[in-house]
C-alpha cells in the first residue's frame, strides 16, 4: 500500500514591507508494507475462500441437479471430493434426495469445518501479531 501525504506549513513573513505570509508546499511519500503474518494471514484467508468456494459451488450445483456429464459441473465435483471426504460419515446422512437434486449434508458439514479450521489457524496466526501490526 503506497499512500501520499502533502502537508502545506504557512510561515509568517518577517519583512515590514510584505506583511502577506508567505506559503512553501513540502511533499512526502510514505509506503506502508504489511507486516509478514498479515501476509500470512491474507494467503490463509485466500487459500481457504478458494476451499470454500469450491464446497459452496458443489452444494449449489448437486441442488440444483446439474448436469453431471458437463465438463465444468464434472471438474467442481472431482475438485470438491477429497475436500468432502473426511467429514462424509459424520452424521447419519450424508445427502438427502428430493427428484433428482441432492442436498449435500456432507458437504455442508465440510463447510462448516473447514471454515472453523480457517478460524483457529488465523487465531494461531495472530498470537504472534502485536497490537501495532497493520
Amino acid at each position: 500500500m503506497d499512500e501520499q501525504q502533502v502537508t502545506v506549513r504557512r510561515v509568517a513573513s518577517d519583512s515590514v514591507e510584505s506583511p502577506a505570509t508567505s506559503r512553501s508546499v513540502v511533499s512526502e511519500r510514505v509506503s506502508r508494507y504489511p507486516s509478514g503474518v498479515e501476509v500470512i494471514r491474507r494467503i490463509i484467508t485466500f487459500i481457504f475462500g478458494l476451499i470454500q468456494l469450491v464446497i459452496g459451488l458443489r452444494i449449489i450445483l448437486l441442488a440444483l441437479d446439474a448436469d453431471r456429464g458437463n465438463g465444468l459441473v464434472q471438474g467442481i465435483y472431482n475438485l470438491s471430493a477429497p475436500l468432502v471426504a473426511p467429514f462424509e460419515g459424520i452424521l447419519r446422512t450424508d445427502a438427502v434426495h428430493a427428484s433428482g437434486s441432492v442436498l449435500d449434508v456432507a458437504a455442508i458439514v465440510a463447510l462448516v469445518g473447514w471454515t472453523i479450521l480457517e478460524l483457529v489457524i488465523l487465531a494461531a496466526a495472530g498470537i504472534g501479531r502485536s497490537s501495532g501490526d497493520v
